[in-house]
């Protein structure tokens, strides 16, 4: 599965651990590989941005946290007229499992926030995050 969170998008995070982008930046959790992730300062809210050079529909969203260091009370928010509103909620899971959301819902925005309103333990370490393609607009 390929992602659409390519180089020709924007990326952009709430935090970095100890502002440590080289280690721990945005750019590891959309690198394909394992050992290398985002990881948040402390803090809550926590959120990760994706601005697409055109509207793209979504269909899935796979994300992986580090055991113990996951998101909780979550939501996607997207733009509507240059207007940012929630689209919906997610509950991920506190594991290091794959997991895959929103198969019942498509997105069709030029923008998405991923909101981790609260993190498990204190920080966010997101090891992957895709977003997976329907058609173009």
């Amino acid at each position: 599965m390929s992602s659409v969170i390519t180089d020709s998008c924007s990326l952009r995070v709430s935090s970095v651990l100890n502002k440590n982008a080289k280690e721990f930046g945005k750019q590891y959790m959309i690198d394909t590989c394992d050992d290398t992730c985002w990881n948040s300062d402390q803090g809550s809210p926590q959120w990760l941005r994706v601005s697409f050079p055109k509207c793209e529909t979504i269909e899935e969203v796979h994300i992986q946290f580090q055991g113990g260091f996951a998101g909780k009370d979550c939501w996607i928010e997207g733009n509507i007229n240059e207007e940012m509103s929630r689209i919906c909620s997610f509950y991920p899971e506190d594991s290091n499992a794959l997991q895959i959301s929103f198969q019942d819902y498509f997105f069709h925005y030029k923008k998405l926030y991923l909101i981790f309103n609260m993190c498990i333990n204190k920080y966010i370490i997101l090891f992957k995050i895709m977003l997976s393609m329907g058609e173009k607009f």
